[in-house]
């Protein structure tokens, strides 16, 4: 895992390639690059973050404090709302670590992804950021990015024409199970953090599940402190839904549906690559709030270090740059990113009905 995230670093700093092929000083892409990069924008903003992770730790404080106040009553099922919107500002937090925007110093990236992946969320950073940099290197090529592997769903005919059982029932309802199902990410997240112990070094692997049993343990001890063991595993059930929920409502919206390269076709460039795979989602502080910066995808696949309040500022030069070479730049509403998306599912399965 340590290459995982010395690879992030090194890939985003400057919005190259890094290892899946270096991009030519005269690509597409330099041009962009030289612009963004002369205006500030791949530079740290750690006081933005600083305050940012101080008020979602304090809103963290508060949650359990409210929690604690209310006691082992059912109105405290209330708050499994706020301290879902909670964690999923901590992952996002975790996300951007990854991606090295807070610091260019990877061992101080690597602490803030301990303490809000293992140690807050229960969600080992190692896994998601070995997952991660696979997707970022090759977004929506079926051979080499893990989200777009055959799971629980499937993005192609292909994929879909070889299932089987209830795994092919599960393919044809895709599209109107995508989001019940993903009140099951909250808990999916833990389990394959576990799973991915066994593939991380030893001494890593002790510090990483430490991490995540302490995580449990805490958890636990505060539900089971406040509530009575019941009405524990209501909230922590419905605590996880939500969570799960709200973060794959984050994510969906970012590729499903969007060009899927060609594993046997011409190889894209950088920008090729990044930008056609990538929707972006228009709509006010609001939606930039709610998604964790996530709408602005394709600023974030090509300049992946960029920090998160930088990305709309890349924004109109990259849509600009995108016109100027006549290359598609893909962006809609927040509900018509979900309608694009399962309706790209629906297709999937169409053949299977």
């Amino acid at each position: 895992m340590p290459q995982a995230v010395a690879t992030v670093a090194q890939n985003t700093r400057d919005g190259s390639e890094g290892p899946a092929g270096q991009q030519s000083s005269g690509s597409d892409f330099a041009p962009l690059l030289k612009t963004v990069r002369g205006q500030g924008l791949l530079e740290r903003r750690i006081g933005w973050y600083a305050a940012g992770i101080a008020v979602n730790l304090v809103a963290l404080g508060a949650v359990i404090t409210g929690m604690v106040l209310l006691g082992d009553t059912w109105w405290t099922l209330l708050l499994a709302l706020p301290l879902a919107i909670v964690w999923t500002r901590t992952a996002f937090v975790g996300h951007d670590a990854g991606h090295a925007q807070i610091s260019g110093d990877r061992k101080v990236s690597r602490i803030i992804g301990f303490v809000h992946a293992n140690l807050l969320l229960g969600m080992n950073e190692a896994w998601w950021n070995d997952k991660h940099v696979r997707h970022h290197a090759n977004p929506n090529h079926i051979d080499k990015d893990p989200d777009v592997g055959v799971g629980a769903l499937v993005w192609t005919q292909k994929q879909a024409a070889q299932r089987e059982g209830f795994a092919r029932w599960l393919t044809r309802n895709q599209a109107r199970l995508f989001f019940p199902m993903l009140l099951l990410e909250g808990i999916a997240l833990k389990i394959y953090g576990f799973q991915f112990l066994r593939r991380q070094p030893a001494r890593e692997r002790v510090l990483s599940g430490l991490l995540l049993v302490a995580h449990l343990a805490l958890y636990a001890t505060l539900l089971l402190t406040v509530l009575s063991p019941g009405k524990a595993v209501v909230f922590a059930l419905v605590h996880h839904a939500i969570f799960g929920l709200h973060l794959g409502m984050a994510f969906a919206p970012n590729h499903k549906g969007m060009e899927m390269p060609d594993p046997d076709g011409d190889r894209w460039g950088h920008l090729q690559r990044q930008v056609l795979t990538s929707r972006n989602v228009r709509g006010s502080i609001l939606t930039d709030w709610f998604l964790g910066g996530l709408n602005y995808q394709i600023e974030h696949h090509l300049f992946p270090s960029m920090p998160r309040p930088h990305l709309r500022l890349a924004q109109p030069m990259v849509k600009a740059h995108c016109a100027e070479i006549g290359m598609p730049y893909a962006e809609t509403g927040l509900i018509e990113s979900y309608r694009q998306a399962l309706a790209h599912m629906h297709e999937v399965g169409e053949p299977l009905r």
